[in-house]
């Protein structure tokens, strides 16, 4: 009996060290994701009691052509920084690998931009894009190139937003960058004995070892890209919204300027649900691509 008597208060003492997660946990993101679900479902405008619709707000985002908008921009964008994010992390990382002077200051530059806050981020890259006085336009210039109008060109603007996402290309750079040091340097010494090339090394050699960590890369990329929200919300020059009009985008457009919350939560799931089933693709084709050591 002492030693079940114990244990509960073993169980209790542990529940009481767990609650305020538990707690916090309940009423800051169980809660709130149950009501997003419940609201959209409904008529709610934040204002009024909400009004069952069941699924009339699903129906709707189906037929409505700015979402559709909104969702084509979001996987393009998404395809875009996805890409070239892993291409130039790889790229960056190979080249700081050469144990260069200076390698180790140049990594902690391209990391530091990961630090500053993305609204001075995107202020600061309005004034970059700039297309009479920024330093792009006029850097292109310089070398007989007319840069385009990089916001205000509806071709342009969205690839301009994957352009100014890839300042904070840090993060991925140290995956990769971790993941070339843990590639033994045996295998690079046998393959130079049999009179491997330099670019058969690397195909054979580096991208298998490293392939993990650049999978990883593209999973956590096509997860942040799909809920860019501020860079649009704050960059956008006026009449060019359609052009950059991201799903997080028309969530709160929806839920805070035109009061459309229910049907705002109905996109959001819809939204997660993307998000889902983007990443279990990506899983499953990583699956065939992607190499793991033993042990």
């Amino acid at each position: 009996m002492n030693h079940v008597a114990q244990s509960r208060r073993d169980v209790l003492r542990g529940l009481a060290w767990i609650s305020p997660w538990a707690i916090g946990f309940l009423v800051f993101l169980a809660a709130p994701i149950l009501l997003s679900l419940w609201y959209s479902l409904t008529d709610y405008t934040l204002i009024e009691r909400p009004v069952w619709l069941g699924l009339a707000n699903y129906r709707e985002l189906f037929a409505d052509s700015t979402f559709i908008t909104a969702v084509r921009n979001t996987l393009l964008f998404s395809t875009l920084y996805a890409a070239a994010s892993t291409v130039l992390s790889l790229a960056l990382a190979l080249l700081l690998e050469q144990r260069l002077r200076g390698s180790a200051l140049v990594r902690a530059i391209v990391f530091l931009p990961t630090t500053v806050p993305i609204v001075s981020a995107c202020v600061t890259w309005m004034w970059l894009f700039n297309p009479d006085f920024g330093l792009i336009n006029s850097a292109l210039h310089v070398t007989g190139i007319d840069g385009p109008n990089w916001l205000g060109d509806r071709d342009w603007a969205l690839p301009s937003l994957a352009l100014m996402s890839l300042w904070v290309v840090g993060g991925p750079l140290l995956v990769c960058s971790a993941a070339l040091r843990d590639v033994p340097g045996t295998l690079y010494e046998a393959a130079s004995l049999d009179g491997v090339s330099t670019i058969g090394r690397f195909h054979h050699i580096t991208l298998p070892m490293i392939s993990p960590a650049l999978f990883f890369n593209t999973v956590m990329a096509v997860i942040w890209s799909v809920q860019l929200f501020a860079p649009p919300l704050i960059m956008t020059p006026r009449g060019m919204e359609d052009a950059t009009t991201t799903c997080s985008l028309f969530i709160y457009t929806n839920a805070f300027f035109y009061g459309r919350m229910g049907y705002a939560c109905a996109a959001a799931w819809l939204q997660i649900a993307a998000t889902i089933a983007l990443v279990c693709t990506v899983l499953a084709l990583g699956r065939k691509f992607i190499y793991y050591r033993a042990g």
